[in-house]
């Protein structure tokens, strides 16, 4: 196949995917966010400014990120997004929901084959 497969994220699981990201990277720009999320996804996941700034914003609001601005590699101001102590305590409960759905798909689908 010459293109990649795209995958369609389940609702919620981008907000999941940020806070790992940001767990594991430490402070990041949203592109930066986007990018990294697109290369571990080996290009099957494609974000863009639509779906990553509001992903966001919506974690900021919750408490689970926080920003603040600084400069980019190529000189630019750009806001930097950092996972906060609500936030690493939210990552936990995501992967271990993550776990339990997986699992349990995982049990349908071996049953029924």
């Amino acid at each position: 196949m010459s293109e990649p497969d795209r995958t369609e994220l389940l609702q919620g699981t981008l907000d999941l995917l940020v806070l790992q990201t940001l767990a594991t990277l430490g402070s990041q720009h949203g592109f930066g966010i986007a990018r990294r999320i697109e290369q571990v996804s080996g290009g099957s996941v494609l974000l863009n400014q639509g779906t990553i700034y509001p992903a966001l914003v919506r974690l900021e609001e919750q408490g689970w990120i926080a920003s603040e601005w600084g400069t980019s590699e190529n000189n630019r101001r750009a806001r930097f997004y950092a996972i906060t102590a609500s936030g690493r305590k939210q990552l936990k409960e995501e992967v271990a929901n993550w776990q339990r759905v997986t699992a349990l798909v995982d049990a349908v689908l071996a049953a029924e084959a």
